[in-house]
């Protein structure tokens, strides 16, 4: 598996059902909370990108307003510790709901959070090495059966402990995506499901603006 992730989802209620409207791009929306979110950035518009490509290099910003719902790709969420994520970040949803979505298959790390008016109700990060690095709230109904055992990371031959979970981070993930967007990335992928490709990104080039201006 080669997906990767690192973004926010701000909904006004369910970013599922607000992304399956296929929802027009608010140009304007979407460069005004770029702005708001990243003050003191120079960004500077270089095209167009989509849903289906939300792991942007450090200096670049994918980011999408429509109703119901806005998406944030950047490097501020590809983090080990979710409930951690900086406050005006929460704050940019108001009453609503966000989720935070994070996976680096390289080494086998998936992250979610979800808040609600802004109160934390789930934290989930976990990798082989570093093994379980947060587990805040109930689990979600998407996870359970990943976490009982129904899809082991191990073949049935092979030693269970050979894995320190019951199932593949990178597996969940792909389950968090459908459940929580109604999209996938890899694996078998249901054809009734939202293609990713069909929701455009405005790509934003990162730099700090200079701290001395011209009077």
């Amino acid at each position: 598996m080669g997906a990767k992730t690192w973004m926010l989802v701000l909904a006004d209620s369910s970013a599922r059902e607000a992304l399956a409207a296929k929802p027009s791009l608010d140009r304007e929306a979407t460069s005004k909370l770029a702005a708001a979110l990243f003050p003191g950035e120079r960004l500077e518009p270089i095209g167009d990108g989509n849903l289906s490509y939300t792991c942007p290099p450090g200096d670049e910003l994918h980011i999408g307003c429509f109703p119901g719902v806005s998406v944030i790709a950047a490097k501020e969420f590809g983090i080990d510790y979710p409930s951690k994520l900086p406050q005006k970040f929460i704050a940019a949803a108001g009453k609503g709901v966000i989720t935070l979505h994070a996976m680096h298959s390289v080494v086998d790390w998936f992250a979610y959070a979800i808040w609600v008016n802004g109160r934390l109700v789930r934290s989930l990060s976990l990798s082989p090495d570093d093994g379980i690095m947060e587990d805040l709230g109930q689990r979600l109904p998407f996870e359970e059966a990943y976490w009982s055992g129904e899809h082991p990371a191990v073949e049935a031959d092979e030693e269970m402990d050979a894995y320190p979970f019951p199932f593949h981070p990178l597996e969940l993930g792909e389950e968090a995506l459908k459940d929580r967007f109604g999209y996938q990335l890899e694996g078998f992928i249901d054809p009734s499901l939202l293609e990713p490709e069909s929701i455009p990104l405005v790509r934003y080039k990162r730099s700090r603006s200079p701290w001395w201006k011209f009077w």
